[in-house]
Formats: C-alpha cells, sequence, structure tokens
C-alpha cells in the first residue's frame, strides 16, 4: 500500500461476528481499519464489555470498536463483511441499507452458492462481492473466537469478474492485515469450487458423527467421499460452471491431509443441537439436481438422513447464527 493510502483508515462493518467475521475482521481490526461489529446476544454484551479476543494459531490478538444490534447505529461504511450463518441472509441482508454508500462493498464469506442472489434481492447486484474463506474458527465463548486451522485465507472477487478499485483496495487491506488473499476473475467458479469439498467433508463428518480420520480408513465410506464430490461438480457443470478437471482428486488428497480429528461446522452444530446449514448445502445440490434431471443419491441419502435433526434443531440466538 502506498504511503498515502496507508494513513488512511478503511471503515468495515462486520455482520455476524462470528468464527469468520469475528478472525478477519479482527485482522482488519489490528491493521488500522475502523471495523464495526453487529451481533447479538451474549456475545454482543462480551464484545462490548471487553472487546473481542481471539485466540490464533497464527498469534493471539484483543481488539476492540463499536458493537451493536443495530447497523442504524454504524452507519455508511467502505465494506461489509457478510458472515451470518445462511439461514439468515435474506433477514441480515434487509438489515444492510444504514450500512450503505454508492460504492460500499458487501462481501459474503459465507457457506453455499445462492447467497450473493439474496444479498444482491436486498440491496442492488451492484453492492455484492462474493468470497470464500479457507479458516478453521468458531466462537468459543461469548467474545472470544478460536482460530484452530487452516490457512486463514480469503479469495475473492466482483461478480462480474472486474478488477475494480475497491476490489483492489481491499486487497490491500488484507494483506496488510496479513490475511493471505487473492482476487479471483471468476469468483462463481471458486465458490462451486469449496462446495463441492465442503458437501463431502460436512455431509459425511456429520452424518457418521465421526472425524475425517476415521472416515479415510475404510474404502467404503471413503469412496461416498469422491462421489459427493463428483455430483456436485456434476451439478456445478448443469449450472454454467465448468470446474477444473482435477477438482475431485485434488480435494481428495486436501482431505487426506487434514488432521485426523477434523470435523466440520455442520458436525459441530449438529451434535451441539444448533441450527444447521442443511437447506444450504446438500440442500441445494438436490434441488438443483431435479431442476435439471441429474441423479445425485449420495447428497439425496445425505440429505435424507441430516433433515430430521435440521429440523429439530431449534433456532438459538446470538453465535449460533453467526459464523
Amino acid at each position: 500500500m502506498e504511503a498515502g493510502m496507508a494513513e488512511k483508515a478503511v471503515r468495515v462493518a462486520v455482520v455476524g461476528a462470528g468464527g469468520v467475521g469475528g478472525y478477519f475482521g479482527g485482522r482488519l481490526a489490528l491493521a488500522g481499519a475502523e471495523v464495526c461489529w453487529i451481533a447479538r446476544g451474549a456475545h454482543l454484551e462480551a464484545i462490548r464489555r471487553e472487546g473481542l479476543r481471539v485466540r490464533s494459531v497464527t498469534g493471539d490478538f484483543h481488539v476492540r470498536g463499536l458493537a451493536t444490534d443495530d447497523p442504524g447505529e454504524v452507519g455508511p461504511c467502505d465494506y461489509v463483511l457478510f458472515c451470518v450463518k445462511s439461514y439468515d441472509t435474506e433477514a441480515a441482508a434487509r438489515l444492510l441499507p444504514p450500512l450503505l454508500q454508492p460504492e460500499t462493498a458487501v462481501l459474503t464469506l459465507q457457506n453455499g452458492v445462492d447467497n450473493p442472489e439474496k444479498i444482491a434481492a436486498a440491496v442492488g447486484w451492484q453492492h455484492v462481492m462474493a468470497g470464500a474463506a479457507f479458516v478453521f474458527s468458531t466462537v468459543q465463548a461469548p467474545g472470544r473466537v478460536a482460530h484452530t486451522g487452516g490457512p486463514g485465507r480469503v479469495v475473492f472477487g466482483e461478480m462480474n469478474g472486474s478488477r475494480t478499485a475497491r476490489a483492489e483496495r481491499l486487497l490491500d487491506w488484507f494483506l496488510r492485515a496479513e490475511v493471505p488473499a487473492e482476487l479471483s476473475p471468476d469468483i462463481r467458479r471458486v465458490l462451486w469450487d469449496k462446495f463441492a469439498f465442503i458437501c463431502a467433508q460436512a455431509g459425511l463428518t456429520a452424518a457418521t458423527r465421526l472425524p475425517v480420520g476415521e472416515l479415510r480408513e475404510l474404502p467404503e465410506t471413503w469412496s461416498l467421499f469422491r462421489r459427493v464430490l463428483e455430483e456436485v461438480c456434476a451439478v456445478a457443470a448443469a449450472e454454467g460452471v465448468a470446474l477444473p478437471h482435477d477438482t475431485v482428486e485434488r480435494h481428495l488428497q486436501f482431505a487426506l491431509r487434514l488432521e485426523p480429528q477434523a470435523t466440520s461446522s455442520l458436525h459441530h452444530d449438529l451434535v451441539h443441537g444448533r441450527r444447521m446449514e442443511l437447506e444450504a448445502l446438500h440442500g441445494t445440490v438436490v434441488r438443483l439436481a431435479r431442476k435439471h434431471g441429474l441423479s445425485v443419491p449420495v447428497c439425496e441419502t445425505l440429505y435424507g438422513v441430516l433433515k430430521p435433526w435440521a429440523v429439530r434443531a431449534p433456532a438459538l440466538p446470538s453465535q449460533a447464527s453467526t459464523r
């Protein structure tokens, strides 16, 4: 970043100050950005009292900033990190207008592939930017986020693939915050690529209630991991997204390198009785497959097995609905 720009702080609102929003927003705050936290419940009260504390494998830190459940108290920002759970997307998107000025970018860092459309329906495509976050982080306790692994990387971009001034500026700030970041000219492909892996990892760890290390040991179960990847790639192609030819093998190799005890946020929410992002994951695969006349038997089975748990899970407030 040039010396003149370094003196000009960027104003960022984090909508959903959970594991993802708390980690990346915290990094930006540590780098000098003015970060405002939009949260609720006990998590909000703890941030108000004590700031946000992040325990990270790359070094712990503590940041403060305006914390509220009312976007009107924050006012217009340069960027919004939109990090609520996918089932809260539409409700949270309706709260965005007070945060916007003409050039404000709302960067969704959520699981799933249809969140940009939902946000655009509320505020217009001109405000929407999409990204994929590669990080393992959760709310450990009110006001405390634990970053336990993953590269802590963000790949993001404008929906039309253009390299705009606002995208370049955000890239500069991420790099200044020591967040490995990359601008993509085809962010939809990036979202689907990550989506394929999440559907396999999340679906199988949640359905079996077991970590990935145990899944890898059984050929019968490990073959299901591959089949989920293949099914999602087929749906992506039907949706006009051509994933790289090595997508399935690349994700299998990545899963083989994961810590044996690694699970997923879907598994975490299931075993803790929290709302699950099942509809945004396997529900989306099943619905789109039916639209295109495709067969996705493994995803359909995972969806059917997990749906009773998703239906019975309560709609918890505060950190249960943030990421």
